[in-house]
């Protein structure tokens, strides 16, 4: 079950990695799958809009893009990138810790590759309340 963490142009600042990616197989598990080649790749806001520019031909910041490499069914595989500078903002902005919103956003891409859809609102709330059901088994 390879997790890899990757920084490009931004670092990430988890206290714990070894925490971090035990909590995220366990998420995995939950939602009995098991865990491929996954990779976190941890960058700023430029580098994340030309993703999102030259793959999916948005024009719009983001906080978080999910590649789904996965061959075999109910094991995640896939690239997860994060914008480092987007969890910054946000947590300054709303008073949110900042290792608190990166598990957030790392589970939220996790969540994608399960299947987890955050168009509509329904499919938003839904999300929400999984982040918020993953977040608590991490602090446990």
């Amino acid at each position: 079950m390879p997790i890899f963490l990757h920084n490009e142009d931004r670092s990430h600042f988890l206290d714990d990695v070894t925490i971090t990616i035990h909590w995220l197989q366990m998420v995995a598990q939950q939602e009995n799958h098991t865990i491929g080649d996954l990779n976190f790749i941890f960058c700023s806001d430029d580098y994340l809009l030309e993703i999102n520019k030259n793959y999916l031909n948005h024009d719009y910041y983001t906080d978080v893009i999910t590649f789904d490499h996965s061959e075999r069914d109910n094991e995640i595989a896939g690239d997860i990138f994060i914008s480092i500078d987007r969890i910054k903002d946000y947590s300054d902005d709303n008073g949110i810790n900042e290792i608190i919103e990166l598990h957030r956003i790392m589970v939220h891409g996790l969540l994608h590759l399960l299947g987890y859809l955050d168009k509509s609102e329904k499919d938003k709330i839904r999300m929400t309340r999984t982040e918020d059901d993953y977040l608590l088994l991490f602090n446990k």
